[in-house]
């Protein structure tokens, strides 16, 4: 595989010529132009920010993608799926709400919200990975998979489970139902939290292979009838049914490449990092602790696995903030894994088996050329 190209632009900006404008220079410059949009619907993937929490992405970096993308002629909007978990955005009222919250809405990003896979995070496409080693049927928002055009805009941070969610993440976690998310966080099936069931029958409802069962009004999940789609999660009225969440770190990097790929493959796809407030954890935090390294820049590229490995390898570049969860790491800590920032704050983590998996299953190359826009 040639190596890949990724875009970069620092954060400096002159009088007359803000960050917008440079992120636009950016994304014409890495190449968006050469997608044919004309009348075709352009899903930009974007993670709106658990209430709580501000270090998600601003909703005018937003705007400045969808304000490209419809002068290409395309039909942009902006898209998430539900979450696994009890939060702000576990169903598409809540989502949107979150969403709005969060300063997202069409006035303020110049076109529309879907949340990806519905009302209850039940509404999903089944797409065949090929190659896939853990996944063999992907499970993602219906709406994502409608589109002719995906686009990851993704704010690079720190992540305790996966090292760091940048492009992978966003699209792979990201772009699963919950039923998906499930899959990837889940080697086992899902059960039921009987001091929070109400005995209300929904999950038995929508359950085809019976699995759901009653005994004294409490529902409990008969694993030798459960296939595993995690549909009784999406209905459960007060999250009584709950996923496993036992997969290891290695196999959860893996199983987000895969689905990655379900995303991607078979239709144009371009990726937007954006290294600033590189807080320790995930945007789907209720808060955001303190970044741990000084603001970079935004980069783009075609190859998602060369973007996050271009990002990864410019956080590693950066000194540490003292007061963050970095700087309470002791330098002898942080010499003991090679002084990459990420494994320092997550020692159990390994984000490279995501980018190793994402290169041999074919969705992109860690080799790069870093190409500066002024």
């Amino acid at each position: 595989m040639n190596i890949s190209k990724v875009y970069f632009t620092d954060l400096r900006a002159k009088n007359g010529d803000n960050l917008l404008q440079k992120l636009q220079r950016l994304i014409k410059t890495a190449g968006i132009g050469n997608i044919d949009f004309e009348n075709k619907y352009a899903a930009i993937k974007i993670h709106f920010g658990e209430p709580g929490n501000l270090a998600f992405l601003r909703p005018n970096y937003a705007k400045a993608v969808a304000d490209v993308v419809k002068e290409l002629g395309g039909k942009p909007f902006l898209t998430d799926c539900n979450t696994l978990y009890v939060g702000g955005r576990k169903n598409a009222l809540d989502h949107l709400d979150s969403a709005n919250l969060n300063g997202f809405n069409p006035i303020t990003t110049g076109c529309q919200i879907l949340i990806a896979d519905g009302l209850k995070g039940t509404d999903e496409a089944l797409v065949p990975v090929e190659g896939g080693t853990y996944v063999k049927e992907a499970k993602i928002g219906r709406a994502i998979m409608d589109a002719d055009v995906i686009i990851s805009l993704n704010h690079f941070k720190g992540h305790e489970a996966t090292g760091f969610g940048g492009a992978l993440k966003n699209l792979g976690m990201g772009c699963g139902s919950r039923a998906g998310k499930m899959e990837m966080h889940s080697a086992g099936k899902p059960h039921v939290d009987q001091d929070l069931c109400i005995g209300c029958k929904m999950c038995a409802k929508i359950c085809a292979h019976d699995a759901p069962q009653f005994e004294n009004k409490k529902a409990y999940i008969d694993h030798d009838k459960c296939v595993g789609c995690g549909r009784c999660i999406g209905v459960c009225p007060k999250d009584a049914v709950l996923p496993a969440s036992d997969e290891s770190n290695d196999i959860l990097n893996c199983k987000i490449a895969e689905y990655t790929k379900a995303v991607i493959q078979g239709r144009p796809n371009f990726h937007i990092n954006l290294v600033i407030d590189v807080s320790p954890y995930c945007d789907c935090h209720g808060e955001n602790d303190a970044a741990i390294v000084p603001n970079v820049g935004m980069f783009a590229s075609f190859d998602p696995v060369a973007l996050d490995v271009a990002c990864a390898d410019a956080v590693n570049a950066q000194p540490v903030i003292q007061n963050s969860k970095l700087g309470d790491c002791k330098e002898e800590e942080r010499a003991a894994h090679h002084h990459d920032h990420f494994h320092s704050i997550f020692p159990e983590t390994n984000w490279e088996s995501a980018i190793e998996h994402g290169v041999a299953i074919g969705i992109g190359n860690k080799e790069y050329e870093l190409i500066t826009v002024k």
